[in-house]
């Protein structure tokens, strides 16, 4: 479900504040088949507005591209929240095989309908980022890029970190990215829960969850999960963290 890059690159950008999601687990997975299902509904109309990769996922990807071709022939590129498989058409020239995994089925379709279009082999896989039905070590190169965001609580954004360390490999890296309060239409200086309401063509409303990440929070659940954060930065209103899997070179 890889969304846009923030408020101001999102025509239906209307924000207010929800209760509080740090609920049961019942609660907690009612919440997750609810995002599910509002990505189903917008599926076709929101993967047509989304038709280039961004640039900080280019320039990941072309900087971790060349030293992976040279040190395997056989790589697995992952994009998790895939969408319309934008940033899996990036990872494909590069990796032997591609996996695109996203929550919703709608999106994943829009996916399938991409690579047949533009000719790239990619795998999709319906799946929770918070439970990949990957096995540990598997991915060389991720991109994990606004969707995370959209896991309703604390514990389902930590799991899914650390699924991403489970699959990297020891060399693997990924770029993870989230919405952050530094952009400059937030006035909140802490991390809050918001909805963002998307427009259908016909001008119904459809409300999305969002966690809107402070910068600070960002980096400690980074800090806080297996990953091994390399490094950091603001970019767009957005975090950005280069990471490896929790056995990467130099960790400990």
């Amino acid at each position: 479900m890889a969304d846009d890059q923030g408020p101001d690159g999102d025509r239906n950008r209307a924000q207010k504040p929800t209760r509080d999601r740090d609920s049961s687990r019942a609660d907690e997975y009612a919440d997750r088949a609810e995002i599910r299902d509002t990505y189903d509904r917008i599926a076709t109309h929101f993967a047509s507005t989304r038709e280039y990769a961004w640039s900080e996922v280019e320039s990941f990807v072309e900087t971790h591209a060349g030293d992976l071709e040279t040190a395997t022939a056989d790589g697995v590129g992952l994009d998790l929240g895939c969408g319309n498989c934008r940033h899996a058409e990036l990872l494909a020239p590069h990796l032997e095989s591609v996996v695109g995994l996203d929550v919703s089925r709608g999106l994943l379709e829009t996916g399938r309908t991409r690579a047949t279009e533009r000719g790239f082999d990619v795998e999709l896989v319906q799946a929770d980022a918070a439970a990949l039905p990957l096995a540990t070590d598997a991915v060389d190169l991720a991109v994990y890029v606004a969707t995370l965001h959209h896991l309703p609580t604390r514990r389902a954004r930590r799991d899914s970190l650390d699924e991403l360390a489970r699959v990297l490999s020891p060399e693997g890296r990924a770029l993870v990215s989230a919405w952050s309060t530094a952009h400059d239409r937030f006035d909140e200086t802490e991390g809050f829960d918001t909805t963002v309401e998307w427009t259908l063509p016909g001008g119904e409303p459809v409300d999305r969850f969002y966690h809107i990440y402070a910068p600070d929070e960002f980096e400690a659940d980074l800090a806080d999960s297996a990953l091994e954060l390399r490094e950091w930065e603001l970019s767009s209103g957005n975090c950005y963290a280069t990471v490896a899997g929790a056995r990467g070179p130099g960790s400990d």
